[in-house]
């Protein structure tokens, strides 16, 4: 099993900066990492992956060129940098890790965090 941990969310200004972790453990050998973001009263929204054993990288649309996922393997950590922040970023952020390759949008993500807060007030 894998246990993933986010942490960096918090409350923060339009065009402000945030650096999101997730940190995993147990057994980590994983094809993709991804996060993913779930604002109230909508389903969760795919926002960025990694392939871990490769150099495969996607991004929404909606925050390309503003987030920026990377990973650091010998600390079992992925991030995801935030820049440009904008109201419509507010959600929960969850971290993925998944077992399997495909389409990185839309496979399923075995594992999840428990997420971290994100808040984008204007």
């Amino acid at each position: 099993q894998v246990q993933l941990v986010e942490s960096g969310g918090g409350l923060v200004q339009v065009g402000d900066s945030l650096r999101l972790s997730c940190v995993a453990s147990g057994r980590t050998f994983t094809y993709y990492m991804g996060w993913f973001r779930q604002a109230p009263g909508k389903e969760r929204e795919f926002v960025a992956a990694i392939d871990w054993i490769g150099r495969n990288i996607d991004y929404a649309d909606s925050v390309r060129g503003r987030f920026t996922i990377s990973r650091d393997n010998g600390r079992n950590t992925v991030y995801l940098q935030m820049n440009s922040l904008k109201p419509e970023d507010t959600g929960v952020y969850h971290c993925g890790a998944s077992g399997v390759g495909g389409n990185m949008r839309t496979i399923d993500y075995g594992y999840w965090g428990q997420g971290t807060q994100v808040t984008v007030s204007s």
